[in-house]
């Protein structure tokens, strides 16, 4: 079975806020999709230990942005690979503005805000999965929305492969974050202690 066959899917990537107890928090997210228009009704899929998750599971309420073909790298560093749980994304960061469910849309480099109320949850393993009714949405332009093959192909950092260290050790890198780890075989059961990917995320660099 050929694991890189799920890159051919064609999604988009998101930054995802929430607010609660006067905090505001987002992460970066490649799963939300429109499921039905009468009612209006989107799902999310968001990682558990995401702080944004948390946020969600207790307010209900979250806004999903929609990144755009002039978002920069700058963007995913500081919604995907920092956490909530020790910085504060949104401080000195101006390209956000308050909406009507009291959470951020993030203005810079996206093309619009979707926001909504949950009103289901389905455990998914790694993930809970967000079932929930839009109650506001704007369009800022009419950018081309990112696609994660366009974010692969003209947003991420090319870094230069290495191969192996100084020490003769191979190195295996993080195919969405860069992250490398070096060793001579990655466990199975690794987790990128950036971006929370698997191991199946990772290749081995020759």
């Amino acid at each position: 079975m050929n694991d890189k066959t799920m890159y051919n899917l064609s999604y988009g990537l998101f930054v995802l806020s929430a607010r609660q107890d006067g905090k505001d928090n987002a992460c970066i997210i490649n799963t939300a999709g429109q499921v039905t228009t009468e009612p209006n009704q989107i799902t999310i899929a968001v990682n558990k230990l995401n702080l944004t998750h948390d946020m969600i599971a207790a307010t209900k309420k979250f806004t999903v942005s929609i990144l755009s073909e002039r978002a920069d790298f700058s963007l995913f560093k500081r919604f995907g690979f920092q956490s909530g749980k020790s910085v504060e994304k949104f401080s000195m960061f101006d390209g956000k503005k308050r909406v009507a469910n009291d959470t951020f849309a993030v203005t810079e480099g996206t093309n619009g805000y979707i926001s909504a109320y949950a009103t289901q949850q389905v455990d998914a393993g790694t993930h809970t999965i967000f079932l929930a009714s839009v109650t506001d949405m704007d369009t800022f332009n009419d950018v081309p929305s990112a696609t994660y093959a366009y974010y692969q192909s003209s947003i991420k950092p090319k870094p230069k492969p290495v191969g192996k260290t100084a020490e003769g050790k191979p190195v295996w890198r993080c195919r969405v974050c860069g992250y490398e780890y070096v060793g001579e075989e990655l466990p199975e059961n690794f987790i990128c202690p950036i971006c929370k990917h698997p191991a199946s995320d990772f290749e081995k660099i020759v």
